[in-house]
């Protein structure tokens, strides 16, 4: 998502590099094109020209700060009200009352009973919380099934609906249940419709009356763009919701519902989905969404992805066996697998600053994601003691490796070459052990993650610019020595025989 609009604000900067000021003419020219960019973002219409005004407004009355060329002083401005217009500080729940209750709301196919599943699994996860799935939805049979799945997924209690009982009275009682099971957390899974109706509007009003939740949350389809802030926007008028959930924030939607609903409803976006897995499911941060659109990474996003998955103990011996060149091929599927829970490898790169046009420059032919599984079928391939000393594999190995994964004898040899570049390039970067963590990611300890700082130069994975080569005139260089002096010994020997 957001990236067409983030190429067209690119595009929209260019026209102030070069600038010397910020005047009412290039500031016209530079902003008309930041205002179709909105557009064709499907962002609304009324929200854009706000916007607009707003960045006029404010690149017409402040001079460029020092140490800011207009440029840069313009992307300052439109970072800073992307920011309001997402909604400013990031919101959470209400997480003081206890039993917490939330109340899933939207239309059908918006994705309600998966983000149901997605907060009781971050709410225990983080919070502690215990707690109780209610399927309030009979008019689809698979939506009590599929709750009911969810929960068993969990490992989480729920309230055994069927199609002929009350959504009301289902959630009057699921209250008391609870209770009874100890559980201080309740999401009310309710039903949807293709569109709104007033018998869906009047049920989900007795069901708030009777069990009095903290939290109404909408549930939208990112991808439905400005029919989701419509549909937002009535509910709110109905049910007075407390926040917005988006889904689908992973597919190519244009984002304009992301950057209209809180202008629009004046509630704010608490959380997205951002994949199918049940812990695919984050916190909506303004300023790190803003960042993520004009082209400067999320590294916050990523290190607390990093936190949740990677224990820092273990990533420090890690960092220490890299240290000192004792990283072998066990430690490094390991390393990867763990990684790979994070979530995909291309998401993950964008959020790493200037990552995303690198990947743009090196076109649509490199996929992550297919080359760490190849990368994990070759090491799969190897018997244990080759993955602890990888120096026992021969040729006839490399042949024995590529058949059992299904590759050629050359991407073997280019695994294991590179992961020797990598190691040396790695050694050198932490100092043989002395500089233990200069590389890893803020906030997870000394050296915790440390190849995040080189994703380029995984093994089988396609090596970023400059990587592969900087870590090629290394390691050729004492090989190019040996060679030069065998060649001329070689010479002075056939000099002697010819005399």
């Amino acid at each position: 998502m957001f990236e067409s609009l983030q190429d067209r604000l690119a595009d929209a900067f260019q026209k102030f590099r070069g600038q010397k000021q910020l005047d009412e003419e290039n500031v016209k020219a530079g902003l008309r094109e930041v205002r179709l960019a909105l557009l064709e973002a499907d962002v609304n219409f009324k929200v854009v020209k706000e916007f607009i005004d707003q960045i006029r407004e404010r690149a017409l009355g402040e001079e460029v700060m020092k140490g800011l060329d207009p440029g840069q002083q313009i992307v300052k401005i439109v970072n800073d009200e992307l920011i309001k217009l997402l909604g400013g500080e990031q919101q959470d729940l209400d997480l003081k009352a206890s039993p917490l209750k939330l109340m899933m709301v939207g239309l059908q196919g918006s994705g309600k009973t998966t983000s149901s599943g997605k907060l009781a699994l971050y709410l225990r996860k983080q919070h502690g919380r215990k707690p109780y799935l209610v399927p309030a939805d009979v008019y689809r049979p698979a939506a009590i099934e599929q709750l009911t799945t969810l929960a068993k997924q969990l490992d989480c209690p729920v309230y055994p609906s069927a199609t002929d009982m009350n959504p009301v009275d289902i959630c009057k009682d699921a209250l008391e249940k609870a209770e009874e099971l100890g559980c201080d957390l309740v999401i009310f899974d309710t039903a949807g419709r293709l569109h709104i109706d007033e018998p869906l509007m009047d049920e989900l009003k007795n069901i708030k009356e009777a069990c009095n939740p903290q939290e109404i949350l909408f549930v939208a389809d990112a991808m439905t763009g400005q029919d989701a802030v419509t549909v937002a926007d009535a509910f709110n008028e109905k049910l007075d919701i407390s926040g917005v959930i988006l889904t689908k924030m992973d597919g190519d939607a244009r984002g304009g519902a992301a950057l209209s609903i809180k202008s629009v409803t004046g509630k704010s976006v608490k959380f997205v989905g951002v994949g199918e897995k049940l812990s695919e499911l984050e916190l909506f941060h303004p300023d790190r969404i803003a960042s993520r659109i004009l082209g400067m990474g999320d590294m916050m996003t990523l290190i607390e992805k990093a936190q949740t998955e990677i224990d820092e103990d273990e990533a420090k011996a890690m960092a220490e066996k890299m240290a000192k060149a004792e990283f072998d091929f066990e430690d490094f599927r390991s390393h990867m697998r763990k990684i790979k829970k994070l979530g995909s490898m291309e998401g993950l790169l964008k959020m790493i600053p200037g990552m995303g046009n690198i990947m743009k420059q090196m076109g649509s032919d490199v996929l992550p994601e297919d080359e760490l599984k190849r990368t994990d079928a070759i090491i799969s391939s190897m018997t244990m003691k080759e993955r602890r000393q990888p120096k026992l594999i021969n040729q006839s190995r490399k042949e024995r490796i590529a058949k059992g994964s299904g590759v050629t004898v050359g991407d073997v040899n280019a695994l294991i070459k590179n992961f020797k570049q990598m190691g040396k390039v790695m050694q050198s970067m932490m100092g043989g052990g002395k500089k233990k963590g200069k590389f890893g990611l803020p906030g997870l300890g000394g050296g915790a993650m440390p190849d995040m700082g080189a994703l380029g130069g995984m093994p089988g994975m396609p090596g970023m610019p400059g990587m592969e080569e900087e870590s090629g005139k290394r390691a050729l260089s004492k090989k190019t020595l040996k060679a030069r002096k065998k060649k001329k010994l070689k010479k002075q020997q056939r000099k002697k025989k010819k005399k």
